[in-house]
């Protein structure tokens, strides 16, 4: 997957936006003002952080070599997720999906309402 593939994908959900409150180099993709990825824009191979349920995130990192604890992140509550091709692009979607969804659980029940999640 091409970066651009990638933030249109990130993009395309509700509410979503893109900025870059570190650095040029490092995309951070925002629901409503909270942060469900990040891309190192200068990662070769390039890849994203996500958030992911604790559990799921060790079985993940056990079955699939490309998943591995957050980068800079909390190694509990966040993946990165290596788009180096050796990963289904569904799970890769669905991936990204749950991290989104993961997020807007964390706001109020209007919020989850008016984002389309509930």
């Amino acid at each position: 997957m091409k970066y651009a593939e990638l933030e249109a994908l990130l993009l395309g959900f509700n509410d979503a936006s893109l900025g870059f409150p570190f650095d040029e180099k490092t995309a951070v993709f925002k629901v409503a003002k909270k942060m469900f990825a990040l891309v190192g824009l200068e990662w070769n191979p390039l890849g994203v952080n996500l958030k992911c349920d604790p559990e799921d995130a060790q079985i993940l990192r056990s079955q699939f070599k490309a998943i591995t604890p957050g980068y800079h992140m909390n190694k509990d509550h966040w993946n990165t997720v290596i788009l180096d091709g050796s990963l289904d692009p569904l799970l890769v979607k669905k991936l990204i999906e749950d991290s989104y969804i993961l997020v807007v659980k964390s706001m109020s029940k209007k919020e989850q309402e008016r984002l389309g999640v509930d």
